[in-house]
C-alpha cells in the first residue's frame, strides 16, 4: 500500500498497518524517511500560526520560520529518537519483548499518520487563534496520536515475540 493509504488506514486499524510495515523488514533509512516526512508536515502546519503571530506582533515572518525550521527539522528528530529509546527501555523494564527499531518505528509512524490532524491544528491556530476550537482539535490530535502510537508499540512487541 502507498503511504497515504496507510495513513488513512491507520485511523481504522493502526496495528495492522504497523504490522504490515514492520513485516517489510528493519530498514533504518525507511524509518528515518518517515520521521523526516513527519517533521516536514509539522513544520508546514506551523506556517499559518507563525504568519498570524508575525502579523499581530508587527514583526518579520522569516526569522520565525527559520527558528521553527531549525527546531522542527533538527531538534525534533533528536527528541523523537530519544523518546522512542526511553519508551523501548520502559517497555523492556516491564517485561515486554520489544525491539528498539519497533519502538522507533511506532513513534515515527504515529507522528506521520497524525500529520493531517496536525495540519488542521495549525489551520485552526492560524485562522481562529487560541480558544475552544483549538483545544478541541488539539485534543483530537492528541488522542489519535497516542492511540496510534500505543497500538503500534503493541504490534511491534507482538512482531518480536
Amino acid at each position: 500500500m502507498s503511504v497515504t493509504n496507510d495513513i488513512i488506514a491507520s485511523y481504522r486499524s493502526p496495528r495492522s498497518v504497523v504490522g504490515r510495515r514492520l513485516a517489510m523488514g528493519e530498514r533504518e533509512d525507511r524509518a528515518f524517511a518517515i520521521l523526516m516526512a513527519a517533521c516536514g508536515v509539522i513544520f508546514v502546519s506551523r506556517w499559518p500560526a507563525l504568519a498570524r503571530e508575525a502579523h499581530f506582533a508587527q514583526t518579520e515572518l522569516n526569522p520565525l520560520l527559520g527558528a521553527n525550521l531549525f527546531a522542527l527539522m533538527f531538534v525534533l528528530p533528536l527528541m523523537a529518537v530519544t523518546l522512542a529509546f526511553v519508551s523501548h527501555l520502559l517497555l523492556r523494564a516491564f517485561g515486554r519483548q520489544q525491539s528498539s527499531f519497533g519502538a522507533r518505528f511506532a513513534l515515527f509512524w504515529a507522528m506521520l499518520s497524525t500529520g493531517p490532524l496536525y495540519l488542521l491544528v495549525g489551520l485552526v491556530e492560524g485562522f481562529i487563534g487560541q480558544g475552544t476550537a483549538l483545544t478541541i482539535v488539539g485534543a483530537l490530535w492528541f488522542v489519535a496520536f497516542f492511540w496510534i502510537w500505543i497500538s503500534g508499540l503493541m504490534e511491534a512487541g507482538r512482531a518480536v515475540a
